[in-house]
């Protein structure tokens, strides 16, 4: 195994450590292309003479945004693990395949999603809204809580460490969060005492439309770094969170999107049945939400399409909320659709 540096977006570079490690021919020269999204790894697809496509990532130790943001990058070794046992529990074809781990670089590829396909995110943002996307999405959340809390005692010792999901969601989402908007700080920092202290399932961490791609009108789920054993609430109030910034940002399909929200809420609780932990699911749930929906405003990681205007006038409706925030899901949602209007 070649031991030199080596960065993937170096197409040189990375053709030649292929066909050191001989996971291509000698003489194959296959196209590279660059692939942009993510702040927190390089990503390439790379498709080979053969017909075969692979999307190869590499972790980054400093993420590229403006403030400072550091994760160790042998998170790259926890998301190979994560789309193993994720394909295991998911529906055949929701989770790319694996195809190497190379911890040494921190990289690994995984099969390609077959083309045409469509970010879902991308989707969103231009007022595509359809139903079976949102109702896939949240039964495929509800299939890794229930199976996660299934096989609890298999996850909860593969998925303990959670340092990756503190360098990259509870520190840069909550607790800086908190350091910027003072009068949220008794909120969030309850919210991370929480979080640490509640496990009782496999929980993703990065559940959000643009981690999905959609082929043949199928979700594929991708970026599993952050994956971990712990409050399954998060993963629901991280992507409502998308829904409501969303519906936020597009005025003309604001109740469109209040609703999917609502929907995929009411699509998620059928997806989990009958645990034990569903009775104290939804207020965790709303708390997470309204944390979600104020860090991507003041967080490391702002959301990309609200205008600054946009974010500080979030901001203040979240902050508003938190000092009574509701029990129900349903309820914030229409509160926050309101105080938006």
């Amino acid at each position: 195994m070649p031991s030199y540096p080596l960065d993937i977006e170096d197409v040189p570079s990375l053709q030649d450590y292929l066909r050191a490690t001989t996971r291509i021919d000698a003489d194959e020269q296959p196209k590279v292309t660059l692939l942009a999204g993510g702040v927190s790894n390089r990503t390439v697809l790379v498709e080979r003479p053969n017909g075969q496509a692979w999307v190869l990532k590499q972790a980054l130790e400093k993420l590229r945004v403006k403030a400072d943001w550091f994760s160790d990058p042998r998170r790259i070794e926890r998301e190979a693990l994560g789309m193993q046992r994720l394909a295991e529990l998911a529906p055949s074809g929701a989770i790319a395949r694996l195809i190497f781990l190379d911890p040494s670089h921190h990289l690994l590829a995984m099969e390609a999603v077959p083309k045409p396909h469509e970010n879902w995110k991308s989707m969103l943002l231009a007022g595509q809204v359809e139903a079976d996307h949102v109702r896939q999405f949240a039964i495929l959340l509800g299939s890794i809580h229930r199976k996660g809390w299934e096989q609890r005692d298999q996850f909860a010792n593969e998925f303990a460490d959670r340092s990756f999901f503190e360098s990259l969601r509870l520190e840069p989402y909550y607790l800086y969060s908190a350091e910027q908007r003072p009068g949220a700080g008794a909120f969030l920092r309850a919210l991370v005492d929480e979080t640490r202290t509640t496990r009782y399932t496999l929980v993703h961490g990065d559940y959000s439309p643009k981690n999905v791609l959609i082929h043949d009108g199928r979700l594929i789920l991708l970026d599993h770094e952050v994956i971990h054993f712990g409050d399954g609430a998060f993963d629901i109030g991280f992507s409502l969170a998308h829904f409501l910034s969303k519906a936020h940002y597009l005025a003309q399909w604001r109740r469109t999107f209040a609703d999917a929200a609502k929907e995929y809420w009411t699509n998620y609780l059928d997806g989990i049945g009958d645990v034990p932990w569903r009775c104290e699911l939804e207020p965790q749930t709303v708390r997470h939400t309204l944390a979600c929906l104020l860090a991507r405003c003041v967080g490391r990681s702002p959301l990309d399409y609200l205008s600054e205007n946009a974010k500080s006038r979030q901001a203040g409706v979240v902050e508003t909320m938190m000092n009574t925030p509701p029990t129900r899901v349903a309820v914030m949602i229409d509160r926050f659709v309101a105080m938006l209007d």
